[in-house]
């Protein structure tokens, strides 16, 4: 029986590697920071074993020998912990990684003071990136804080199955020296190694695209629903929103109320102050909104200048307390922001009737709005023309 040449594999393995190091920015085209992270991460373990096998062309235990040998451990230790970060992100948490990057550290420098101790190397070494990648493992495992695809099991899979492997190495290594005295030997554990580690290696790489996929659906979807300018929702996202709660309102017999909001002489400030001003307005003016607005309102940048807030749970009395948050917010901060005040003209809509319908609310509000501008803006009115403010 044709034995398995353990180099040969590993070879493959690189060169593969380097090859995905090259065409991942190609095929992922313009990328984020999720994405940046996890090219550096397979660019790092490239330069690894590039380093690790550069070492082997050299006087086994001399100094250029320890040289690679410890930039291969802290290449791929460091491009573990850069997918760590990027498998964070793409499971929508923060990119914290503290545990990865103090394993990263320890590994490579106690790697590095205890070289001349081979058993203790290849245990420590294989011992910690074990551990580095059941930290990683741990990770994936928790719940995601937004939907993901099939890639984070397939990375599971992946990531445990090196993780044993290398723990296994470990043991052998350390224990069992006799029996496991080289990395390219043609021993049992290197062979399942290689094989594994080749094999892992495309499965990560088809679960780090598919990550990358799942992210870009969900960035396209972010884009259809949000303003690209102020981040609020935009009118079609809104208007759907709108009309389930509004139904809902409806079922459970809940008040339920409506605030169409203009800027006053917007033009006038994009003529005297320029559009990059006029931005910077409607950016603070939705930052307003995020700060007065309770859990469960929903607002959005409906056209131009002009916004919509919709109140769940809202008699008349709390959308006009949610217009005098709104007033007040803006009279504390506009003129510090932009060095003019900002100021607003609205109109007002409550469901009267189980029939109402958000196009009937909507009228209702712009009508009241309309009174509000000929009346001198800056105040507000409901749809029975009662003056607000």
């Amino acid at each position: 029986m044709q034995k398995i040449d353990v180099f040969s594999l590993f070879v493959a393995m690189t060169l593969n590697l380097s090859i995905m190091a090259v065409a991942l920015p190609y095929f992922m085209g313009r990328v984020n920071r999720a994405a940046r992270y996890a090219q550096s991460g397979i660019v790092l373990q490239t330069a690894g074993w590039l380093c690790l096998f550069s070492s082997s062309t050299f006087e086994r235990g001399g100094w250029a020998d320890h040289l690679l040998s410890t930039l291969a451990m802290g290449c791929v230790s460091s491009g573990m912990v850069f997918n760590a970060k990027a498998f964070q992100i793409w499971c929508g948490r923060k990119d914290t990684v503290h545990l990865p990057i103090a394993i990263a550290v320890l590994m490579t420098v106690g790697y590095s003071i205890s070289f001349s101790d081979y058993a203790f190397r290849v245990g420590w070494a294989n011992g910690l990136l074990a551990l580095q990648i059941a930290t990683v493992v741990i990770t994936l495992w928790r719940r995601p804080k937004v939907a993901v695809g099939r890639w984070r099991w397939l990375l599971i899979i992946c990531l445990t199955i090196q993780m044993i492997v290398l723990a296994c190495r470990a043991v052998l290594g350390a224990f069992y020296t006799a029996e496991f005295p080289n990395f390219f030997g043609p021993y049992l554990v290197n062979q399942v190694f290689a094989l594994s580690s080749n094999s892992m290696m495309v499965m990560s790489v088809v679960a780090i695209l598919l990550a990358h996929r799942d992210e870009a659906a969900r960035e396209l979807e972010r884009l259809a629903t949000l303003d690209g300018l102020t981040g609020a929702l935009n009118r079609r996202a809104w208007l759907l929103q709108a009309g389930v709660e509004l139904a809902s309102s409806v079922r459970y017999r809940q008040p339920i109320g409506l605030l169409l909001l203009d800027l006053d002489y917007f033009k006038q400030i994009n003529d005297t102050h320029g559009h990059a001003v006029g931005d910077r307005a409607l950016q603070l003016f939705v930052t307003g909104l995020r700060a007065v607005s309770r859990a469960g309102d929903v607002f959005c940048r409906y056209g131009g200048e002009e916004f919509c807030v919709l109140l769940k749970c809202a008699d008349l009395d709390a959308v006009m307390a949610y217009d005098q948050r709104m007033r007040q917010w803006l009279a504390q901060h506009s003129s510090e922001e932009l060095g003019f005040r900002l100021s607003y003209s609205a109109g007002i809509a409550m469901r009267m009737q189980d029939g109402d319908t958000i196009d009937k609310l909507l009228q209702q509000a712009d009508d009241a709005l309309y009174e509000a501008k000929s009346q001198g803006r800056g105040r507000t009115l409901a749809g029975s023309e009662r003056l607000i403010a």
